[in-house]
């Protein structure tokens, strides 16, 4: 007589079996597309208006005080164009109309405008690929478009991106000039105080950069830096404390390196 099968091996016998199912591959659609170069540049561009809102009557600043010293409207927009850099224009305003020699004119950029050598170590110009375009970087590497681009995170960093906000941040500054020479013209008196636009513009640039790094020690450093060459070279302390800052900076970056490396050091010995 057949034997009958059991329940269970009936169960196990009807049921099939069953795989675990391949882990789901990610759909291509739902990741972010990457920016568009049309992106890119109306990002640049609204990366400008902060800096914009200083830049702006800063430049009718300049055309202001073009006019008030004597001097011809269109020197306003010709410095705007060459030289491009606010706080050098404002202090050669008053060296042209003085007529200084070109010998302390020379110094005097030389000075004011040394900051942008080390601009360079950190400003991303490998970026920009095009010659040309990698050269007007060069020369639009103003103070805010250098604090502006510090407060963006690497990754959306792109040429298109700091160009635009470059030329966005030099339409400012020329326009606000030319606005500046038409106001001039038309006010009756002087007015007195504009120059402190580019303190108030660097203040508020140098409290955005720490909001977004929160760079506590190189605040320090930078406030001990300016400290240290007011009290021993206080008729180049610009110069003296870019200096100092710079190598407290290497200094800094130096004992940061080693400390993981000596620590890792220290663990393999221990293991």
């Amino acid at each position: 007589m057949a034997r009958l099968p059991r329940d269970d091996e009936q169960v196990r016998h009807d049921v099939p079996t069953q795989t675990a199912a391949p882990d789901p591959l990610p759909d291509p659609a739902s990741a972010p597309a990457p920016a568009t170069r049309k992106q890119r540049i109306a990002a640049g561009v609204r990366d400008s208006f902060s800096a914009g809102l200083g830049i702006f009557p800063l430049g009718i600043a300049l055309g202001l005080l073009v006019i008030q010293a004597g001097l011809p409207w269109w020197l306003a927009p010709a410095l705007s164009l060459s030289a491009f850099a606010g706080s050098l224009e404002l202090l050669l305003v008053g060296m042209v109309a003085a007529v200084t020699p070109l010998a302390s004119i020379a110094l005097t950029v030389l000075v004011v405008n040394f900051r942008h050598v080390f601009y360079a170590f950190s400003f991303p110009l490998h970026l920009v690929r095009n010659p040309f375009a990698k050269a007007y970087a060069v020369y639009a590497m103003i103070d805010e478009a250098y604090a502006v681009n510090a407060s963006l995170p690497e990754t959306e960093r792109s040429a298109p991106r700091m160009l635009a906000m470059q030329i966005a941040c030099e339409v400012y500054w020329v326009g606000g000039g030319l606005i500046g020479v038409g106001l001039g013209a038309a006010l009756p008196g002087p007015i007195k105080g504009l120059e402190f636009s580019l303190c108030a513009l660097f203040t508020v640039l140098t409290l955005d950069a720490f909001r977004s790094r929160h760079e506590v020690p190189s605040v320090l450093l930078a406030g001990a830096s300016v400290t240290v060459a007011l009290v021993l070279t206080p008729g180049v302390a610009l110069f003296t404390a870019l200096l100092l800052f710079v190598a407290l900076l290497l200094a800094r970056h130096a004992f940061t390196t080693r400390r993981p490396a000596h620590r890792a050091a220290e663990e393999a010995v221990d293991a």
